[in-house]
């Protein structure tokens, strides 16, 4: 399944507890071949980017840095699935690991925004 996630935007759905994304997140995805860079920030997150590689099948593996609304700069990776929904719209089914702070692990959910 060829995806290019280039021009994005998606906002979390979904986060486990000890993730600091919510629905106030918004990530803007850039794509050049294979390679996947993004710029977020919102809710928690004061701002942040991510760097990673999408494989044959749209799955990205990516790490990310972000600096939160207590000054801490936080790090971490994460592996994102895409679903195609019916609408034509991606969803990614995230498991992601802090590489900061208490090195902890979770599962998100994000879904792309429809640009008006």
């Amino acid at each position: 399944m060829e995806i290019n996630y280039d021009n994005k935007v998606f906002r979390p759905v979904s986060n486990t507890e000890n993730g600091e994304t919510s629905s106030e997140t918004v990530f803007h995805y850039k794509q050049k071949g294979n390679i996947l860079s993004s710029e977020y920030g919102g809710g928690q997150i004061v701002t942040g980017h991510l760097l990673g590689i999408v494989n044959s099948g749209g799955i990205i593996d990516m790490q990310y840095h972000q600096i939160n609304t207590r000054g801490e700069l936080m790090t971490g990776m994460c592996r994102s699935v895409p679903e195609i929904l019916p609408d034509g719209r991606i969803r990614l089914h995230e498991n992601w690991q802090w590489t900061s702070g208490d090195r902890s692990g979770g599962q998100s959910v994000i879904e792309e925004i429809r640009k008006e």
